[in-house]
């Protein structure tokens, strides 16, 4: 029995993992007891060394010293301020008039206002509950279904699973040795095709289910002119301007560049190129903005207004922080520093940086930071005891072994982590099964950074599967569990079930299944800087052929000592040769 288990003492680890989990106990100490208590059993069995221990607090000091690490307290205390600062608020009403008049615009605006908390929040937490607080009422007093409403809230939240800069791909980054900034790029692309994904399945409900996804009433479309028009035509007018100045800078960036530097560029990098074009089209339509408010010509209606100004400054923090991580200006931890204190000038030119509200916000933050913190200790102790008892080597047989090579392993790794996602968040995934993964990844030739978007994906489920889906608990602690009489309509409103929540979630979690699908289909849809990888197998090293100077040939004698006699000789033969030679 002794010999069994120490000989099978790997699988029994992984195995006593999930007893631990599956009893309740909180994940972080679940890993460090399981890692300590097969440590002392490996040891008592001969199969790990006494000192295997000894080496726990240089990695726990190593945990402390990631600076990578450092950029998920900044960008959750970025969402955070933003998030109560009433950004979100003004965001979901703006857009929700925008689109009002067309059958779904309330859940058209949920889904693009989500996809822009994403990228300024980060936070799934923080999107879900404001969208859920805000539009929810809004959607159930106009007559959206109960499925459709929670299910766009809760899916259009998970979006800061994806959409940099997301806290999963700076962990995910940290998990698989690659740089978060590759990650960020690398995700971009995915994230704004699961955004139209969900776009899409809205237009379809539209045409084919319409009492589903009904307009707003005239009576609810607040922002209009005086003659009782929407005043888009302007609105349309700016943005067709503000992407042509967009278009015409990206198309001549590389001549810019070249005037600049005063040499001639060839090319520029297309990350560089998009963010610096999207930042003149943004200025163009505030500068335009500002010059009508100012000096009230009258070139813009109240809704082209109103839009410009409350989509500028969320895009503002969006280009100052993914920009300069993205043009290599920033690392992503002094982006998320200056993401903060982006979000607390925002928060105080809006009047609503409050005491209240930091204490609140500091206080959120450093509860997440410890607890990811406390989570990477407990997976660190529970590591280093797997490998020491051969673990890697154990799932790597187990995995490369799979028949189909990279496309079996591929649907195995995302069926498994597809299930595990039932029980376990993001950040237990990625510190527990993550790093067993990413070197049969690896060995495999599949891309580490290309394999870390596709986890990001599928773990965004994660957040939406029933009935464990935190997104769907959190849009659960602000959805209304008894009728109320409505504010506005003055009727009754039933109160919205855990069912339909459920319900309304399974159409956005197959969507995830399909991107998931879509990713490994086409890989070209993550989008990563092309290194050519070197073959150290097939590296030949090459020694010179003897050209009679020291150091050519490793066999050739040493020259002669300074001041001895073959020294001597040796000058007087070469002051002979020149003498000869001018002779």
């Amino acid at each position: 029995m002794t010999q069994f288990i120490a000989q099978n003492l790997a699988p029994i680890m992984f195995a006593g993992l999930f007893v631990f989990l599956l009893l309740g106990f909180p994940v972080a100490f679940s890993l460090g007891a399981c890692g300590l208590f097969f440590g002392f059993i490996g040891i008592e069995l001969g199969v790990l060394p006494t000192s295997l221990l000894q080496a726990l607090p240089l990695r726990i000091f190593g945990i402390m010293q990631n600076e990578t690490l450092l950029a998920i307290p900044f960008f959750t205390l970025m969402g955070l301020i933003l998030e109560r600062s009433g950004m979100a608020e003004d965001l979901l009403d703006t857009i929700g008039q925008l689109f009002g008049p067309v059958r779904g615009g309330l859940a058209f605006a949920v889904i693009f206002v989500g996809a822009l908390l994403a990228a300024t929040t980060g936070v799934v937490a923080a999107s879900v509950i404001s969208m859920g607080l805000i539009s929810l009422p809004i959607m159930l007093r106009y007559g959206y279904d109960r499925r459709i409403a929670t299910g766009v809230i809760a899916a259009s939240g998970t979006l800061a699973q994806i959409i940099p800069p997301s806290l999963v791909l700076i962990v995910l980054a940290d998990q698989l040795g690659r740089s978060v900034g590759d990650m960020y790029k690398g995700a971009f692309v995915p994230g704004f095709i699961l955004t139209g994904m969900y776009a899409g399945y809205v237009v379809l409900l539209a045409l084919f289910r319409p009492k589903w996804v009904p307009a707003l009433p005239l009576e609810a479309r607040s922002i209009r002119e005086d003659n009782g028009k929407a005043g888009l035509p302007s609105l349309l007018v700016l943005t067709v301007l503000s992407t042509a100045l967009a278009i015409t800078l990206g198309k001549n960036w590389a001549l810019v560049v070249s005037w600049w530097r005063g040499e001639a560029v060839t090319s520029v990098p297309t990350d560089e190129t998009i963010v610096v074009s999207m930042c003149a089209g943004v200025f163009f339509a505030f500068v335009v903005a500002m010059i009508n408010k100012v000096t009230r010509l009258g070139l813009l209606s109240r809704m082209a207004e109103r839009v410009t100004f409350v989509l500028i400054p969320p895009l503002l923090l969006i280009f100052l922080v993914l920009g300069t991580i993205f043009l290599g200006i920033a690392t992503p931890t002094e982006g998320g520093a200056m993401g903060a204190l982006g979000a607390f000038i925002m928060a105080m030119v809006r009047r609503r940086l409050t005491m209240s509200l930091l204490k609140q916000a500091l206080n959120t933050t450093t509860k997440l930071s410890c607890f990811v913190v406390f989570i990477l200790i407990g997976a660190t102790i529970f590591g280093l005891s797997f490998q020491g008892v051969d673990g890697p080597r154990w799932v790597e047989h187990l995995l490369t072994g799979l028949p189909g090579g990279q496309l079996g392993f591929l649907i195995v790794v995302n069926i498994l982590i597809f299930l595990l996602a039932f029980f376990l968040d993001f950040f237990e995934l990625s510190f527990i099964v993550v790093p067993l993964l990413a070197p049969v990844a690896d060995k495999l030739g599949i891309d580490l950074v290309w394999f870390g978007v596709l986890l990001a994906v599928n773990m965004q489920t994660s957040f939406m599967h029933p009935p464990f889906g935190f997104a769907l608990f959190y849009l659960r602690s602000v959805a209304p569990d008894k009728a109320y009489i409505d504010r506005v309509t003055r009727k009754e409103i039933l109160p919205v079930t855990t069912g339909q929540i459920y319900w309304g979630a399974v159409p956005f979690v197959i969507i995830q299944i399909i991107m998931v699908g879509l990713i490994i289909a086409f890989p070209g849809i993550v989008s990563q800087d092309k290194v050519e990888k070197i073959d150290l197998n097939k590296v030949k090293i090459e020694m010179p052929a003897d050209t009679g100077a020291f150091g050519s040939d490793p066999l050739a004698p040493p020259p002669p000592l300074p001041g001895s006699d073959a020294s001597n000789k040796a000058e007087a033969d070469e002051q002979k040769k020149i003498d000869d030679l001018f002779k």
